[in-house]
């Protein structure tokens, strides 16, 4: 599955060059198919705004099967086969994505490693491939388990009354991933000249976000009709009336939760655990020259943006008092880190504050930093133990929590944001909070601005994927590969899952960005 190291790049190089006598043969590639994979979908023409979409995500979490198969028969399809449901990563797609296993450089046992961020790390990833060798099927670099037709084959709702219609898929390019507790779903749509990706970080087990990968595409699909697309003309050229569009958003995660929740309320008494189990949700869609986020809990939409002069002078101003956002000058460009989605997190004073005001009577609303002591964010999807009494009774002892009154301590509520792309916008970052742990948002554009200058060959997300767990192997004093020798699930103490896509928005692949 694409272990070959015969063709690497100057970018992927992991020893030392030079001639001399032949050297030993190295050791096997680390292989673990549960680690994680990256993905990648180029644009075959100019007609968008978008070209290339760079993926990956590394698990940390182990993973655990769903909780009931009762849920799944509810739900829009059985995302995951029954043969991959205890399997930790795992990636499927259309053919029109290429998709590689993350894996490490091999550990070698002489020989100068050069320490430049392009000569360590993971072997080459798909971008990379696909310029050294052409096209790759997808087919046979592919983690999928065997199911290669899973966007919306019987998509429906909790209540067969209550069905949602199944979109198109003959013009549908799609892929879908998890790595621990992530879930990630990519959609292109040509009928309705849209790009839609959801990253789902879910957390206490994996019920949440596999409904959320089964169900939310379709029901924004639904909700969008009349307002992005009709029966008559899915793509003509409506009236902007974006306010129509966020609140669509939020309607369709608004019937999802309520779905899922019907489902952890007629299934609590046997299965307790649903009532724990929640995610984060980060949505994005790009129609145009227009991208609407929608998040709940701490994931991040952050956009890499050229600035002139005038535009760093005013963020300036604005920020006079405070830490000056930082610009990265590589000599060409100078961008900016600016987040696009905010976090709902209890490291946000405003979502402490709120939380606090809606719960007068419990001094204990929020407790180390956490949300009666259980969760660090402050709104999410599911987690209906912190929603409704009912459920957090349905809990063992040992989990519930002392809930005072009948308000929910978390909620559902979304943050919406509508930008219009500009000749500014070099590209978007689009990741689960697990990237965050180890970088601000200034560094992840840095990284990507760099690694695409002088790798632009090179796959940008599995860049920061790999820098991720050099920095938590540094920070827990040890080598990179003794990391990634720490069994999933024990690994999760030095990083969390992480899941990023990288969207370039010049219409050009990354080589043309230099």
């Amino acid at each position: 599955m694409g272990n070959t190291i015969a063709k690497f790049s100057p970018c992927f190089n992991g020893g030392g060059g030079g001639g001399g006598a032949a050297a030993a043969a190295p050791p096997e590639p680390y292989d673990d198919p549960n680690l994680g994979h990256a993905f990648c979908y180029l644009r075959p023409n100019d007609t968008t705004i978008f070209r290339t979409i760079s993926g990956a995500a590394l698990g940390a979490n182990a993973s655990t099967p769903p909780s009931t198969s009762e849920l799944h028969s509810l739900t829009s399809h059985l995302t995951w086969p029954a043969a991959a449901n205890t399997a930790a990563s795992g990636f499927e797609s259309s053919t029109s994505f290429s998709s590689v296993p993350l894996q490490p450089v091999p550990r070698f046992s002489s020989g100068p490693l050069s320490s430049s961020l392009a000569d360590r790390g993971f072997l080459s990833g798909p971008i990379e491939r696909g310029f050294l060798s052409g096209p790759i099927d997808p087919r046979s670099t592919s983690t999928s388990t065997g199911s290669s037709n899973l966007i919306g084959s019987s998509n429906r709702t909790t209540d067969s009354s209550d069905s949602i219609p199944i979109p198109n898929r003959s013009n549908l390019h799609w892929a879908q991933g998890k790595a621990g507790e992530d879930r990630v779903h990519v959609v292109v749509s040509d009928e309705h000249a849209w790009l839609f990706v959801g990253i789902y970080d879910g957390f206490n087990g994996p019920d949440a976000p596999d409904y959320l990968l089964s169900n939310l595409y379709s029901a924004i699909h639904s909700e969008l009709k009349g307002i992005l697309w009709d029966d008559e003309s899915p793509n003509p050229n409506w009236p902007e009336n974006h306010l129509a569009v966020l609140k669509a958003l939020w309607k369709a995660l608004k019937k999802t939760e309520e779905a899922y929740l019907g489902i952890t309320d007629k299934m609590v008494m046997e299965n307790p655990e649903l009532a724990l189990m929640g995610s984060c949700v980060l949505v994005m869609l790009m129609k145009g020259e227009d991208v609407y986020l929608m998040n709940v809990g701490d994931s991040r939409a952050v956009l890499a943006q050229r600035l002139d002069f005038y535009s760093r002078n005013s963020i300036e101003k604005e920020n006079q008092g405070l830490e000056m956002m930082m610009m990265i000058t590589d000599g060409l460009h100078d961008l900016a880190a600016l987040q696009l989605t905010i976090d709902h997190s209890t490291c946000v004073l405003e979502e402490v504050e709120r939380i606090r005001d809606e719960h007068p009577d419990d001094a204990c609303a929020i407790v180390n930093d956490r949300v009666k002591g259980s969760l660090n964010v402050t709104r999410a999807f599911g987690a209906g133990f912190l929603k409704q009494p009912k459920w957090n009774n349905a809990l063992l002892e040992v989990f519930r929590i002392d809930y005072i009154g009948n308000k929910p301590y978390l909620s559902c509520t979304p943050s919406l944001y509508h930008h219009k792309i500009s000749s500014k916008d070099r590209f978007l970052i689009l990741s689960s909070d697990g990237l965050y742990q180890y970088f601000t948002n200034d560094e992840a554009v840095s990284q990507v601005e760099l690694f695409i200058t002088m790798c632009p060959e090179g796959d940008p997300a599995q860049h920061l994927v790999k820098e991720v767990l050099f920095r938590a192997a540094a920070k827990a004093g040890m080598e990179f590969h003794e990391l990634l020798e720490i069994p999933q699930g024990d690994r999760r103490r030095y990083h969390d899952d992480v899941s990023i896509i990288v969207i370039s928005l010049e219409g050009r692949i990354w080589r043309s960005c230099v």
